[in-house]
């Protein structure tokens, strides 16, 4: 049997002996001195045998080969501290073996190829790869030619390459064209070009199950390709989240060998109508505030989000609004519960087997569970009303290299929940305090201000009458202001432009009684705050307020498997597979 394959004989590495063993699921070789002793053990498993060469070959940073009789290259996952991040990096390990015979080196050649196809089998073969070259520093090109593509031919893996020219255009391609024969797509770039696939995917998936995607309550099919990614952006939160690290050729490992991650995303709807998808965070307050701010800066860079934070912070501003949400089962899991979704999460791996039973019934894990979302179960929903200084849902932790727990550091990937944080109106001060705590390894949630609870839907509304105090409050803002300021306060109140068109006429004079209590002048803008503000959808606008957001369990899968832990890893490196039963003895 395959699985039972098993080879055993010395080979010489430089010139030292080494006993080489391969098992069906391990490859190992083990240093032998003169008197026969074994010394140091490396053990590799199949799975994360990237590939195997004839002769003398080297991949990178250039490749060479020279091709000889009796040599045979191996090149396989390597793995590393990174440093200041909680995952792992993960490097091509190469080790170069000399066998007695050619005979011999064609038989290792043979048995490992035929041990990778085995154990295997969703490595893919061929894939879509979008570059977007303007990204982070328009290194997106350069990052793929020089560290992914000699990987991919490596690996045995035939790419057809788009250099994106606009937006959505990688976006439109999934949607229209044939994808026919790829096993997944890639994007070279940052959360946006993510971004484009997401929505490509899940939209080109709902067309051809003839599923309605302005639906909010219409059961989302899972997309049959998987994404990978290759960040190079200027923001890469998504990657950070599912591998720990932000480094193009760990994650290019992490596609060649068929990892698997799935992910929930979060559809966000208006008036019955898809609005947009998010899988990282969907936030109202101060994080929509910083993301308006920082657009008219965008000529700062990167650093345009500090100063655009600073600015915010210091205008002081909170929000009106009524939150309802469904709360998930606590049974399962809690935001508050201490734990980390990591590589091999038990509370996703259970998400699977709960939600997918194993049946014939097609649909995504919320077959059984988005009854809940029609009129008659109104009654488990749970609603608050009150001034918040921001209110977020995030589908994951939303970790990255300033807040290397994230939002929500117990968040899951693929649980088929979201958390909900609310921060409600506070002291500058207290605020200041849960935004620092975003930085260090201090609960964030251990405030007296601050909610967070775990949820399946989330609907978010402004409070009676609030629609029509907004409008005039933005009418008078404007008034005196500049032109640049002016466009702001306008972009502010257009949420349900026509209501307000037809409304705004009988409120007018009304909205000086209506308003009870005296504008903040911010010192440092010396501008009137806008009633409303904005919701951040991972990292894009939206042109509405009020929203209803969906969590979709598992709707997506990427090349990756999870942040992963190091402790565990090297445990696990140290278990040598003794089980010698069967070989083949040279």
């Amino acid at each position: 049997m395959e699985t039972d394959l098993c080879l055993e004989s010395s080979l010489w590495v430089g010139n030292k002996r080494h006993r080489a063993v391969l098992t069906g699921w391990h490859f190992k070789w083990t240093e032998v001195d003169k008197k026969n002793r074994d010394k140091k053990t490396v053990s590799v498993p199949v799975s994360e045998v990237v590939g195997v060469e004839e002769g003398r070959v080297e991949i990178l940073p250039r490749k060479s080969a020279e091709d000889t009789d009796k040599d045979f290259t191996v090149f396989y996952v390597k793995r590393s501290s990174s440093g200041g991040s909680y995952g792992l990096l993960w490097r091509l390990g190469r080790i170069q073996f000399s066998c007695p015979s050619r005979a011999l080196r064609d038989q290792w050649t043979k048995q490992l190829r035929t041990a990778l196809k085995t154990h295997s089998p969703l490595r893919p073969h061929k894939l879509l790869v979008f570059i977007n070259p303007f990204g982070g520093k328009g290194k997106g090109r350069q990052i793929y030619h020089s560290l992914v593509a000699p990987l991919f031919e490596l690996a045995g893996i035939s790419c057809h390459v788009i250099v994106t020219e606009r937006a959505n255009q990688a976006r439109d391609h999934l949607l229209k064209k044939d994808l026919a024969g790829f096993d997944g797509v890639v994007c070279v770039g940052g959360d946006g070009m993510f971004s484009e696939l997401l929505h490509g995917l899940i939209g080109r998936t709902q067309q051809e199950a003839g599923l309605c995607e302005n639906d909010p309550a219409v059961t989302l099919q899972p997309c049959p390709l998987h994404i990978g990614i290759i960040p190079a952006g200027s923001t890469d939160c998504v990657c950070y989240a599912t591998v720990g690290v932000v480094d193009p050729v760990t994650s290019a490992l992490h596609i060649i060998i068929g990892d698997s991650q799935p992910l929930d995303v979060c559809s966000v709807h208006h008036a019955s109508a898809l609005v947009r998808y998010s899988v990282s965070m969907v936030g109202y307050g101060f994080y929509g505030d910083v993301l308006a701010e920082s657009e008219k800066h965008r000529w700062m860079g990167p650093l345009r989000y500090d100063y655009s934070g600073t600015v915010v912070y210091l205008s002081n501003r909170s929000y009106a609004g009524i939150v309802e949400y469904l709360p998930a089962d606590p049974l399962f899991s809690s935001p508050r519960d201490k734990t980390r979704c990591l590589s091999g999460c038990s509370v996703c791996s259970r998400s699977t087997e709960r939600l997918f039973p194993q049946s014939s019934e097609s649909g995504s894990l919320y077959s059984s569970h988005f009854s809940q979302l029609s009129a008659d179960s109104e009654g488990e929903w749970v609603s608050v009303e009150g001034r918040f200084r921001c209110v977020s849902l995030t589908c994951m932790s939303s970790s990255c290299a300033r807040s290397p727990l994230g939002l929500s550091p117990s968040a899951h990937l693929a649980d088929g929940t979201g958390d909900l944080i609310l921060v409600w109106d506070t002291h500058p001060l207290a605020f200041l305090k849960f935004l620092h705590r975003h930085t260090s390894t201090q609960d964030q949630f251990d405030l007296p201000f601050v909610e967070v609870h775990r949820v399946k839907a989330v609907r978010f509304s402004l409070p009676k009458n609030r629609d029509e105090e907004g409008q005039e409050e933005a009418r008078g803002a404007s008034v005196g202001t500049d032109e640049e300021e002016r466009g702001y306060v306008d972009a502010i109140g257009r949420v349900d432009s026509q209501q307000h068109l037809a409304d705004g006429t009988a409120g007018r004079d009304q909205t000086g009684k209506q308003k009870t209590a005296a504008p903040f002048l911010c010192g440092l803008c010396c501008r009137k705050p806008p009633s409303e503000s904005v919701w951040n959808c991972d990292g894009e606008i939206l042109p509405f307020t009020e929203i209803l957001c969906r969590i979709h369990g598992q709707l997506v899968r990427l090349y990756a498997r999870g942040i992963e832990d190091g402790a565990a890893i090297d445990s696990c490196s140290q278990e040598i597979d003794e089980s010698t039963a069967r070989c083949s003895r040279y």
